[in-house]
C-alpha cells in the first residue's frame, strides 16, 4: 500500500525508538507524519533490547526517594567519558532528557518507571548512583494495539518462556524458587495461567515487558495520531532542493515515487552492524561479524545522509557498543546470538577463559568492558576462540547463553556443538583445543581463592554493580564459587556488537551537520544513525536509548517548532544513493 499523500510534514525513515519517538512528538504536535520502515514491523532492535532507558536526574527517582543531579551526572561522565567531543550533545542529552520523559508522559503512550537498584557500570567513579537514573517501560497489554500487534517485532524466542511468555526483572527470581516458596510457585502459577488464555487469542504472550513494551508503547501512541506506516519500503534516495532536504524518493515494489517533506526528514535506521563493508572500514579485525542487533540496520541512514552533505563523527573511542555472544542453530534453521549481558557471567561458578586456557578479564564486569578485554587480548587476532566455562552445579543453577536453568537434559545442545561436555576438565581442555595441564591449572588456582568467596586475580564481585548480576543468596561473594562438580561444560563466546556507535553529527536540535558544521536544512538524525554523545563508552544500562528517546524528541519538537523548513514545492531528486 503507497502512502496516502505526496506531501507530509515530517518524514521519519525507520521505526525503532528513535524514529517513533520523533514520530510521536511531530504528531503530538500537530503535524502529518509518514514513517517508511523497510521491514514488516516496527520495533527494530529495541524491541529485542532489555528497554532500559538511562535519563539522570529524572523526576521519577525524586519520587522514588533517590537523589541525583545534574551536576553529579556530569562528574559521572567526566570519568567516564572523558573525551571533549560532543561535550554539547552530552549537556543537551543532561538537560532535555527528564523534559522528554516527562513530555511523552504527558503526550504519549510511553509510560516509564525507576528501576530503583541497578548500579551504574562504574560505581567506583565520583558521580555514580546505585539506581534510578535507569528508567524502564511499565507492562503493556498488546491487545491495545488490535491487530496492528502482528507489526510488532516479536521478541527474541530464547528470552521467551514456552515460545512466547514474556517475564520482567522481578519475575526471575520467582521462577528460580519455584517449588520452595510458595508465594514464589503461586506467582508463577498466575503468570503461566494468564500466558495460557493468551494464546487461545494470539501466537504469543500480549503482556509485554522490557523493549518490546517500549516499541509497542511508542507504536501505540503513533496509531493514536493516525500516523501513516509504510511498511516493507526501501528509501532510495533524499531529494534535495537547493542545498535543503525537500525529501525523499522510495521504491515500494517495482515504483518509485518522490514524497515531499515540508518540515524536514528524520533518519533514524538503527545504524550500520550488518553493512559488511563499514563494519570493515571502521571495526577492529578481532571483532569478526557477530552482531546482536536487527538485521535491518544495514548503514541506510548514513548513505542517505552523505547524499546530502552529511559529516560522520568517526573519533569514537570504540566504533560500536559491544557483548559477548554465543551462536547457534534455531530449529527453522535460522543462526541465533545470543548475547550474554547479564544473565550468566557474573553470577558464581562460571569462568572465561582465552585460547591459551587462561582467565583474562573479570567476568562480572559490564559486557562492554568485557569485550573490549577480548579485542586487546591476543593482539587484536582475527577470529580467536574465547570460552565460558563451568560445571553442572553451575548449569542447572543458572543455565548458560540461551540454555535455561533447570534444564534437565542439555543432550541436544550438545549434539549441535553449541555445548562442550566432558567427564573431566583434561578431556573438556582436548575437546576446545587447549592443553590440558593450563586449564586445570586455571581452574585449579581460580577455585583455590574461590572456596572462600574471593578472586585474587580479577576482583570479582568487587563493586556493587558486580554484586548486583551475581546471586545474592551465595555468600560470601555473590559472583564466587568453585567448579568442582562433573561433567564440565564450555560454551564459545564472540565479540558481538549492541549497535553502532559511528554515525551521523548532529547539533543540540538534532539537525545532521556538514563538515564544516553547519547544519544541512530540513535533516535530522537520532538513535544508531546519530554518532554516539559517549564516543562510544557505555557509562551505564540504556545509554543507547536514553539518547535515542532524547534526541528524537528535540528533533520532533524543533521540527514543529518550524524547523528550518518553509513550504516546498516538490522537486525530483537531484542526487543518488
Amino acid at each position: 500500500m503507497m502512502p496516502a499523500h505526496e506531501t507530509y510534514d515530517v518524514v521519519v525513515i525507520g521505526a525503532g525508538a528513535g524514529g517513533m519517538t520523533a514520530a510521536a512528538v511531530a504528531a503530538a504536535e500537530g503535524l502529518r507524519v509518514l514513517v517508511i520502515e523497510k521491514t514488516a514491523f516496527v520495533g527494530g532492535t529495541t524491541a529485542w533490547s532489555g528497554g532500559m532507558v538511562w535519563i539522570p536526574a529524572n523526576t521519577k527517582m525524586k519520587e522514588a526517594g533517590l537523589s541525583d543531579s545534574i551536576t553529579d551526572a556530569v562528574q559521572y561522565l567526566s570519568g567516564t567519558v572523558p573525551e571533549p567531543a560532543n561535550a554539547g550533545l552530552r549537556a543537551a542529552f543532561l538537560a532535555r532528557g527528564p523534559e522528554a520523559v516527562a513530555w511523552l508522559e504527558a503526550n504519549t503512550e510511553v509510560r516509564l518507571q525507576s528501576v530503583k537498584v541497578y548500579p551504574d557500570y562504574y560505581p567506583e567513579r565520583l558521580g555514580a548512583t546505585s539506581g534510578g537514573r535507569v528508567l524502564e517501560p511499565v507492562a503493556f497489554d498488546g491487545t491495545r494495539l488490535g491487530q496492528a500487534f502482528a507489526r510488532l517485532r516479536p521478541p527474541l524466542p530464547e528470552f521467551t518462556l514456552f515460545r512466547g511468555m514474556m517475564v520482567n526483572r522481578l519475575d526471575i527470581p520467582h521462577l528460580r524458587r519455584v517449588g520452595k516458596s510458595l508465594r514464589s510457585t503461586l506467582r508463577v502459577a498466575r503468570l503461566v495461567f494468564a500466558y495460557a488464555l493468551q494464546r487461545l487469542r494470539s501466537p504469543r504472550g500480549t503482556t509485554l515487558h522490557l523493549g518490546n513494551a517500549l516499541a509497542a508503547r511508542l507504536y501505540a501512541s503513533l496509531l493514536a495520531r493516525q500516523v501513516e506506516i509504510l511498511f516493507s519500503a526501501d528509501v532510495e534516495d533524499i531529494s534535495m532542493q537547493g542545498d535543503r532536504v525537500a525529501g525523499v524518493v522510495i521504491r515500494h515494489g517495482a515504483r518509485d515515487r518522490l514524497i515531499a517533506a515540508r518540515r524536514g526528514v528524520v533518519l533514524a535506521t538503527g545504524g550500520f552492524s550488518h553493512d559488511a563493508s563499514l563494519r570493515k572500514r571502521f571495526f577492529p579485525p578481532a571483532a569478526g561479524f557477530v552482531s546482536a542487533t536487527s538485521t535491518s540496520g544495514t548503514g541506510d541512514g548514513l548513505r542517505l545522509g552523505a547524499t546530502a552533505g552529511a559529516a560522520l563523527n568517526t573519533d569514537a573511542t570504540s566504533p560500536a557498543y559491544w557483548v559477548p555472544a554465543s551462536l547457534f542453530r534455531r530449529a527453522d534453521g535460522t543462526r541465533g546470538v545470543f548475547p550474554h549481558t547479564v544473565t550468566d557471567r557474573a553470577k558464581p561458578g562460571v569462568i572465561a577463559v582465552n585460547a591459551a586456557g587462561r582467565r583474562f578479564v573479570n567476568e562480572a564486569l559490564s559486557y562492554h568492558e568485557f569485550v573490549l578485554a577480548m579485542l586487546r587480548d591476543g593482539n587484536g587476532e582475527p577470529d580467536r576462540p574465547f570460552y565460558l566455562v563451568c560445571d553442572r552445579a553451575f548449569l542447572w543453577a543458572y543455565g548458560l547463553g540461551r540454555i535455561k536453568p533447570f534444564t534437565r537434559s542439555v543432550r541436544r545442545y550438545v549434539a549441535s556443538g553449541e555445548l562442550i561436555e566432558a567427564p573431566d576438565i583434561a578431556q573438556l581442555a582436548a575437546k576446545i583445543a587447549i592443553k590440558p595441564s593450563v586449564l586445570a591449572a586455571t581452574i585449579a588456582g581460580y577455585n583455590e581463592a574461590a572456596k572462600e568467596g574471593r578472586d585474587t586475580e580479577f576482583g570479582r564481585g568487587s563493586t556493587v554493580y558486580q554484586r548486583h548480576l551475581g546471586d545474592a543468596a551465595h555468600k560470601p561473594n555473590p559472583c564466587v564459587a568453585p567448579i568442582l562438580r562433573a561433567p564440565f561444560f564450555a560454551m564459545r563466546i564472540y565479540p558481538a556488537d549492541l549497535g553502532t556507535a559511528i554515525g551521523m553529527k548532529v547539533d543540540a536540535q538534532g539537525r545532521v551537520l556538514r563538515d564544516d558544521a553547519t547544519p544541512i536544512a530540513g535533516l535530522y538524525a537520532c538513535g544508531n544513525d546519530m554518532g554516539s554523545i559517549m564516543n562510544g563508552n557505555y557509562p551505564g544500562p540504556g545509554i543507547t536509548l536514553g539518547p535515542a528517546l532524547t534526541f528524537g524528541y528535540i528533533a520532533g519538537r524543533h521540527l514543529a517548532e518550524g524547523g528550518v523548513m518553509s513550504m516546498l514545492t516538490p522537486v525530483a531528486a537531484t542526487t543518488s544513493v
